[in-house]
């Protein structure tokens, strides 16, 4: 399908005439990765092994060049496994004597430190609302209380999410769409930087975006990137409390949860210390280190090479598990990201063919997405290229295989001006932008594109399961009926998997509005920006003195 022509004809911006994307490579590449050869792709396996031998080759025959560290092919990513074994204390602490917790039931609970085990003694409780320390908007839930030592309690999602008429805080936090102040893992890192030894969210399903069986599916299990002493975090447990439990244990402290989350959404709220009420736990952690990599691959730039634009998706997935109605045990992700990673070569097989570009073009496989977006986040603190001159981060990370749209879903509008971009290339594409179905959710916080946005570095994610894309044939409704189709049987499960019945017209358009927007860029001086009211506008604007 060649699409440049007809984007051409709707861009001030010149790109190639190569942007051609052939939905036979996508298919052969995802038939590939995601058959039982590559044991389904999960970090520091032999999967993951026959991996990397197999994108060296194939960014290799590409002509690329290696892109890491010392011009190796790879960037080496140390990583900390934990997982918790049973309890020997597990409890709070409350004025009428202890309430026991079952892990699974009453808390889910792990760890990201390389302790022997998780021990916190008699801690004193704190509730601190939805946690958000955010002085761009005037809000701040700490309000300078000392909270080391302590563990905090949080409410899931943003200040106004459930605002009613009259809070304070409606439209504080973008209103239904969630900002990072929303999500559990900017709670936790906040805890940390509080002092905090422990952090508890309080569930709820509307507010999470989706079941207690998805908090407690890890196990146990965690993983983060290895640090150094003075860079571990103070928690000794992060996890989730449900919501009847949390419930039933304010009230042991005489205090309505309910009442308390009203008044969360006030800029004046304080923190609550649950008089009477602490946290104890002694649990053994089995933990250890293990290396994994990012595959990453560069067409250097004739111009100005320390510019660069940066395309990337995952390779990794979640290996072996029990076997399916079918008896297929691994969990291949053919969609969730063989898909993705088959659109990232694509895209380097056109834009090699063509003339070089001005600006370097960044090709990164990522690992250990799956595991906490950890391969993208090693890079961006450890990055083989100047972040200040990075001009953008564009994400494949999975695509919708139902066939042609006439749309296209944006995830994370009012962000940055890549959406502009987006915008236009769709409407060359005879397509038009839809914002993301459920913004609550916060998906822009929950691929790889994160760890850029969070140093600064305009992003643009494609994401197929954002919303539901109005396909040619069906609909918006056959769009959400794919979406319930995949996500409620096969994401992050055994019949993620290549069929013959997978329709790639849609995902080969999208793949080739995500190349053309990186084209232009590379082939151009200009530079994106993040927009007015976005939380990493901040962060971009400190380092502008970097790029002409």
């Amino acid at each position: 399908m060649a699409l440049a022509a007809a984007l051409l004809a709707g861009t001030a911006h010149p790109v190639s005439a190569k942007m051609e994307i052939d939905p036979a490579e996508l298919t052969r590449t995802v038939r590939t990765l995601a058959s039982d050869t590559f044991e389904g792709r999960a970090p520091v396996t032999r999967g993951e092994d026959r991996t990397i031998g197999y994108l060296i080759a194939r960014f290799e025959a590409l002509g690329l060049e290696p892109a890491g560290p010392d011009g190796q092919w790879v960037q080496k990513v140390p990583l900390l496994h934990t997982r918790l074994g049973t309890p020997r204390e597990l409890a709070f602490g409350v004025p009428a004597g202890a309430m026991p917790l079952e892990t699974g039931k009453d808390v889910y609970l792990s760890t990201i430190r390389p302790d022997d085990a998780a021990r916190i003694a008699s801690a004193p409780v704190v509730f601190v609302g939805h946690g958000v320390k955010a002085p761009e908007r005037g809000w701040d839930d700490f309000k300078g209380m000392d909270l080391k030592g302590k563990v905090l309690v949080f409410l899931v999602n943003d200040p106004d999410f459930a605002a009613k008429p009259g809070d304070k805080a409606a439209g504080k936090f973008g209103g239904r769409t969630m900002t990072y102040y929303g999500r559990w893992t900017y709670k936790f890192e906040e805890a940390a930087r509080q002092g905090a030894v422990g952090a508890l969210i309080v569930h709820d399903t509307a507010g999470a975006g989706y079941g207690w069986n998805v908090v407690v599916s890890p196990g146990g299990e965690n993983y983060d990137i290895e640090r150094r002493p003075q860079d571990l975090t103070p928690l000794a447990l992060q996890g989730w409390i449900a919501g009847d439990a949390a419930t039933r244990l304010f009230a042991s402290a005489g205090l309505d949860l309910a009442k308390l989350s009203a008044a969360a959404r006030s800029p004046g709220f304080r923190p609550v210390p649950l008089k009477g009420v602490t946290f104890s736990a002694d649990i053994p952690v089995t933990h250890e280190l293990a290396e994994s990599h990012n595959v990453l691959a560069r067409i250097p730039g004739a111009a100005r090479p320390d510019e660069v634009v940066m395309f990337g998706a995952h390779w990794d997935a979640y290996g072996k598990g029990k076997p399916d109605a079918e008896g297929h045990i691994y969990r291949a992700g053919a969609n969730d990201d063989a898909l993705g990673i088959a659109g990232l070569l694509e895209i380097a097989r056109s834009l090699k063919a063509g003339a070089a570009p001005e600006r370097t073009v960044l090709f990164a496989a990522w690992t250990a997405e799956e595991r906490g977006l950890l391969g993208s986040e090693y890079f961006a603190a450890n990055p083989t290229v100047p972040l200040d001159k990075t001009v953008a981060n564009l994400t494949l990370d999975i695509l919708q295989t139902a066939g042609r749209a006439r749309d296209v879903v944006l995830v994370g509008k009012g962000q940055d001006t890549l959406e502009d971009d987006m915008a236009r290339v769709a409407a060359a594409q005879g397509r038009r932008v839809t914002p993301e179905g459920l913004p609550e959710r916060g998906l822009f916080y929950r691929a790889d594109h994160f760890s850029f946005a969070r140093r600064g570095v305009p992003v643009l994610l494609q994401m197929g399961i954002a919303g539901a894309s109005d396909l040619v044939d069906g609909g918006a409704a056959a769009g959400q009926a794919w979406i319930d189709a995949y996500t409620g049987k096969c994401y992050h499960q055994a019949c993620d998997r290549w069929t013959a019945d997978w329709n790639l017209d849609g995902a080969v358009m999208d793949v080739a509005l995500v190349g053309t927007i990186g084209e232009e860029l590379a082939r151009s001086a200009r530079w994106p920006e993040w927009k007015a009211g976005s939380e990493f506008k901040a962060l971009r604007d400190r380092s502008r003195a970097a790029r002409p």
